[in-house]
C-alpha cells in the first residue's frame, strides 16, 4: 500500500499491481529481512481491491496481435511540448516538437529530436540521422501527416519521405485514418511523456524540453518497468540486454529504386482545360480533345512509364519524369531527395494559402 500510495524511484504514476511486485522484488531492505513477498499480480489485485485502491476492469475478448522482432519494425510520430515557445515567439499551433522514434519488438525509444521547424525536409533529415546511428529496420509505421505523406492532391503518389524509405530498403507502413491504434507503441510513449514528464516540468523552450526529454529517454529504457508483453514487467534494457545489429545504410543508392513498389500501380487523374494531367508535380499532355474527362496511368516500372488509358482502352505510353537513370552516393541522394522534399512542401503551403483564400 506504501509503494502504491508513495511511488518511489522517480515513478511518476500510480503504480499497478505489475509495477508494485518490480519494486517489491527490488527491495534492498525486505531482502536483507527474508520476508516473503508476493509473486503473482493477483495478491497485489486482492489487496487493492480490498483497500479501495483499484477496480478490476472487465477483459475484453480479444487476440493479441503477433509479437514482433527486436529491432525489426519500428514506429514515429511527432509529440507537440506544449509550454515550449520558439526563441521568436508566434502564434503557430506547433512551436516546439519532439519527434519520437520506438520499436515496437522492444519498445526501446530508438530517438527524440526536438524542433521549431519540422517540415517534409527537417523531418526527412531526422530520420535519416536515427537510420545512420541504428541502422535500417524492415518497417516504418506513422500515420498521414502531411510532412510524411504529402498533401491530401497528391497522397495518391508517394511523397519524398516514401521514396527515401523504399530506397534505402524500409517498407513504409502508413496508418488508415483515425486510427492510433495502428502506431500504439509511440502513442503509448506520448501518453506517459505527457503526464511524467511535459505535464510536470512544464519546459519552456526547445533546450529545456531536449534535457527533460532526454533524461526521460535513460530512465524509460533502463530503470521504468514496462508492461508490454516483450518486456514482462522489466524496462526494455533490461528485458532485452542483447539486440540485434541492423545494416546500414548503403552507400549506393538507386534513386529510382521506389517505383518497383509501385508497379502497376493505376492513378486516376481528370484532364484539365490544356489536354493534360498532373501526377506529382509534373504535368503530361493526353489529349486536348478528353479535357474534362478521365483517364487512368498504369506505372510500368521495367520500362519507367506511364501507360495511359481512357474507357479501357490504352491511348499512351509516356516516360515519368523527374527520375535520375543513374546510381548516387548516399549523400548525394540525401541532397537530391532533400530537394524533392523542400519542392514538396512549398506546394503543400501554397495550396494552403490558395484555398484559405477563397
Amino acid at each position: 500500500m506504501d509503494i502504491r500510495d508513495h511511488p518511489p524511484a522517480n515513478l511518476r504514476r500510480v503504480p499497478g499491481p505489475k509495477t508494485i511486485l518490480y519494486f517489491l522484488a527490488h527491495d534492498e531492505q525486505l531482502a536483507r529481512s527474508h520476508v516473503p513477498v508476493p509473486k503473482s499480480t493477483r495478491t497485489v489485485w486482492q489487496v487493492l481491491t480490498q483497500y479501495q485502491r483499484i477496480r478490476r476492469p472487465q477483459k475484453a475478448n480479444h487476440e493479441p496481435l503477433p509479437a514482433a522482432a527486436p529491432l525489426q519494425h519500428w514506429q514515429f510520430d511527432f509529440k507537440d511540448a506544449t509550454t515550449a515557445q520558439a526563441p521568436e515567439s508566434d502564434k503557430r499551433i506547433h512551436q516546439v516538437e519532439i519527434l519520437n522514434v520506438v520499436d515496437s519488438g522492444t519498445s526501446l525509444v530508438l530517438d527524440n529530436q526536438m524542433r521549431t521547424d519540422f517540415t517534409a525536409e527537417t523531418a526527412l533529415l531526422a530520420l535519416a540521422s536515427t537510420f545512420l546511428q541504428h541502422g535500417r529496420p524492415q518497417s516504418l509505421t506513422f500515420d498521414r501527416d502531411p510532412r510524411f505523406v504529402g498533401s491530401q492532391q497528391s497522397r495518391d503518389f508517394p511523397s519524398a519521405l516514401l521514396r527515401f524509405l523504399l530506397c534505402m530498403g524500409v517498407q513504409p507502413q502508413v496508418c488508415s485514418p483515425q486510427r492510433p491504434d495502428k502506431n500504439a507503441y509511440v502513442e503509448r510513449l506520448h501518453r506517459s511523456l505527457t503526464a511524467e514528464v511535459l505535464q510536470r516540468e512544464r519546459p519552456a523552450d526547445v533546450e529545456a524540453t531536449r534535457q527533460c526529454v532526454e533524461r526521460y529517454r535513460t530512465y524509460y529504457n533502463r530503470e521504468r518497468p514496462n508492461q508490454a508483453r516483450s518486456c514482462q514487467n522489466q524496462p526494455p534494457a533490461s528485458a532485452f540486454p542483447v539486440l540485434p545489429v541492423l545494416p546500414p545504410l548503403p552507400q549506393q543508392v538507386d534513386p529510382d529504386g521506389w517505383l518497383t513498389a509501385i508497379d502497376g500501380k493505376l492513378f486516376q487523374r481528370r484532364v484539365e482545360l490544356n489536354g493534360a494531367v498532373k501526377v506529382d508535380k509534373f504535368r503530361y499532355y493526353v489529349q486536348q480533345k478528353l479535357r474534362g474527362q478521365v483517364v487512368l496511368l498504369k506505372v510500368d516500372a521495367a520500362q519507367r512509364t506511364f501507360e495511359i488509358f481512357f474507357q479501357g482502352r490504352r491511348i499512351k505510353q509516356m516516360a515519368i519524369q523527374g527520375l535520375h537513370h543513374e546510381m548516387l552516393s548516399l549523400q548525394d541522394y540525401l541532397r537530391q531527395i532533400c530537394k524533392e522534399a523542400v519542392s514538396e512542401e512549398r506546394r503543400r503551403l501554397k495550396r494552403k494559402q490558395h484555398w484559405a483564400t477563397i
